[in-house]
């Protein structure tokens, strides 16, 4: 498996991905500088994610649901410190 993190948010965002969905991949990138002075920017520079991660978990699953369970395992995350999270969510052998 390989994860892509650097950020500290960064970095409890692949902690809680992994925990929740055991990913076979799982790229998580701070988007937060290109946002920078919009709204949402707290200026923490820890605002605005993408992650990228592909599961078994999702095997089956519509795309709504997958973004569900990845918002599940975020649910705190995203009511108090991320503004924005752009998700794709595949299961393995998907492009």
């Amino acid at each position: 498996m390989t994860i892509t993190a650097t950020a500290p948010l960064d970095r409890i965002i692949a902690d809680r991905l992994q925990a929740a969905l055991s990913p076979t991949r799982l790229s998580v990138s701070n988007d937060s500088a290109q946002h920078r002075g919009h709204m949402g920017d707290d200026g923490t520079g820890e605002t605005h994610f993408s992650v990228d991660v592909e599961s078994a978990a999702f095997t089956g699953l519509s795309r709504v649901a997958r973004q569900r369970l990845v918002n599940q395992a975020l649910a705190d995350l995203l009511a108090s410190r991320i503004h924005a999270l752009a998700i794709r969510a595949r299961a393995p052998g998907e492009s």
